[in-house]
């Protein structure tokens, strides 16, 4: 289960940074018989103040944080839980069956806390895919202001 995460995580990843690195799929045509040079300077232009206005640059890779390591949570849940049930099992005379209870309480309880975890990783990594999207929408609109102003069909 956290190795399929994990190939998730980092094809989400691949594909967020060969977009911002692939230009963002912007066309732009020199309407006003611009030259090529004038093109370049006019979209390099753009590019800065795009940047500027919107505080994204799609020159950048994406960075994300890598998901915390989620290994042994169940065996220290089920330690935990064996070492109190086996504290409690000695008083109630029965320390093996109190051990064996509290395993399985804390084996039980380290689960549901890998499994809150994942879900939590999963929002966050899916919040920050929103985020990311939404600044390259920003920056396209920005940029396509930028360059129609100047004379330039953009799509």
């Amino acid at each position: 289960m956290l190795y399929t995460f994990s190939v998730i995580v980092m094809m989400v990843v691949a594909l967020l940074a060969g977009e911002a690195s692939a230009g963002l799929d912007v066309f732009v045509y020199p309407s006003k018989g611009q030259s090529k040079d004038q093109q370049e300077q006019d979209e390099f232009a753009c590019y800065k103040w795009s940047k500027e206005q919107t505080g994204f640059d799609p020159t950048q890779t994406v960075q994300q944080a890598a998901p915390p390591q989620q290994h042994g949570q169940v065996v220290h849940g089920a330690a935990r839980g064996a070492a109190l049930g086996a504290v409690g099992g000695a008083i109630a005379g029965d320390a093996g069956k109190g051990a064996a209870i509290g395993a399985a309480v804390g084996g039980t309880g380290g689960a549901m806390r890998r499994r809150r975890q994942a879900r939590e990783t999963e929002m966050a990594q899916q919040q920050a895919e929103q985020k990311y999207e939404a600044s390259v929408a920003g920056y396209k609109r920005a940029f396509t202001a930028c360059m129609t102003g100047r004379g330039y069909t953009v799509s």
